[in-house]
């Protein structure tokens, strides 16, 4: 069974999220999630010099074989956006530092991939996560940057692996031998 390991980013020049997921054919499981609090560095290029040796870290120590990461969203104040860019530009040249593949989704899409709901709050998008990997809420992080990071990561997993059923079931005859269980089931379940 293929495995691999998915970084998921939340660049931030304030606070940067981060969460790593390890999947095994078509479940994932968090290996880890947290932030890097940039607010008391005053300097803006010794912020992202530190966002680029975190990102750097973050692949010494887990070995990512893809980065998934937020593309900046269009605000109104331009300085933002350029700073959020640049946040984005270090943690990306990180992974190329280290030829690993990196994958940009909006923040619509990776809400709409964990929710449902490309409108979804933070705290609905870190509820989500919480259930699906069981973290108790002792270990929930306290800045969900934290959890929009593992957010990213979800998301290239959502993609990556719808992809891949696609490839393998041509016709309804096929998905209805592959699934029987599911199709027993609901049809228990409709009939009472």
């Amino acid at each position: 069974m293929e495995e691999r390991i998915v970084l998921g980013i939340d660049p931030g020049t304030v606070v940067m999220g981060y969460g790593l997921i390890r999947i095994k054919g078509r479940d994932a499981e968090m290996i880890a999630m947290g932030v890097l609090e940039l607010e008391k560095i005053q300097n803006h290029y010794y912020r992202l010099r530190r966002i680029f040796e975190r990102v750097l870290g973050l692949i010494d120590e887990f070995h990512p074989d893809e980065l998934a990461i937020e593309s900046p969203f269009f605000g109104k104040n331009v300085q933002s956006m350029l700073k959020l860019g640049r946040a984005q530009g270090v943690a990306m040249a990180a992974a190329l530092s280290r030829d690993i593949p990196i994958y940009e989704y909006a923040p619509l899409k990776i809400k709409m991939s964990i929710t449902g709901n490309g409108g979804a709050s933070k705290e609905q998008v870190a509820n989500i996560l919480q259930r699906m990997f069981k973290i108790p809420q002792e270990q929930m992080p306290v800045y969900l940057d934290a959890t929009d990071g593992l957010a990213a990561a979800v998301c290239h997993f959502n993609q990556t692996s719808r992809s891949i059923s696609t490839t393998k079931s041509t016709s309804w005859k096929d998905f209805i031998a592959k699934n029987q269980d599911r199709i027993s089931k609901r049809k228990g379940k409709d009939e009472g």
